[in-house]
């Protein structure tokens, strides 16, 4: 069944998300979980946050002096995504003391879909939102339009 990201709340909501999530870079399978969360909000497709012992072991390296904030999640720490056959600096962010509304997601490990070789929810390759700030997932059950693209900053 599909989803309006105008039917998502703002502000947004952490919720498990019963599906499949698989992340691959530089030829290796990187993550693979049926034990992800999404964050839904209005405007945005979701953003899908893996565990982090379900992350291949050595992939995440911290990213120097790099944090953002975020009015509902609290403040973003970076990862530059390391494998054999690649490196993307910042590819992944992690909240390590969320707000309470949050704590889901503490220690969870999002990956920019548009930086990783490819992403998966269950079989479905994933489509990154525009725009290199957000880190949605587009899928076939999700409609947009979405924030992102040229002209979107103010929504």
């Amino acid at each position: 069944m599909a989803e309006s990201v105008w039917d998502y709340p703002r502000p947004p909501r952490v919720e498990p998300a019963a599906r499949r999530v698989r992340v691959e870079l530089g030829g290796e399978l990187i993550v693979d979980t049926t034990r992800a969360h999404r964050v839904l909000e209005t405007s945005h497709p979701p953003t899908y946050y893996v565990p982090s012992e379900d992350v291949a072991p050595g992939v995440l390296v911290p990213s120097r002096g790099r944090t953002t904030f975020c009015e509902w999640k609290g403040i973003a720490s970076y990862f530059d995504v390391v494998t054999l056959g690649r490196t993307v600096e910042r590819g992944a962010w992690t909240y390590p003391d969320p707000t309470p509304d949050f704590e889901a997601i503490r220690d969870a490990v999002a990956f920019y879909p548009g930086r990783m070789d490819a992403c998966f929810v269950d079989d479905e390759r994933v489509v990154a939102q525009p725009g290199d700030f957000y880190g949605g997932w587009i899928t076939a059950d999700v409609l947009g339009p979405f924030k992102g693209v040229a002209g979107t900053t103010g929504w």
